[in-house]
């Protein structure tokens, strides 16, 4: 099992991460999620913790499974639509 740090290092890390490779500033990801510059900016440095909503959020915003954004799979790519009957 991963230390409790180690998910959290990896969660940060692609959060920041996938902002870079998207050229997008931290203003922008923050107006998306309706959230003001530096409450984002200190989620994104780990001194907040990011809220569930959020973390959906920026899935969806990036194309990503939220295991993905929380370290729990190296796959970015979300899981498909489970279908119900």
């Amino acid at each position: 099992m991963v230390p409790f740090s180690g998910v959290i290092w990896l969660y940060l890390r692609r959060i920041y991460d996938l902002r870079e490779d998207h050229d997008y500033t931290q203003k922008a990801v923050a107006e998306y999620l309706e959230i003001h510059p530096n409450v984002y900016r200190r989620y994104e440095k780990g001194t907040r913790t990011f809220p569930l909503d959020l973390i959906i959020k920026l899935a969806d915003f990036y194309g990503v499974s939220t295991d993905y954004l929380l370290g729990r799979t190296d796959v970015p790519t979300p899981y498909p639509p489970v279908k119900t009957k």
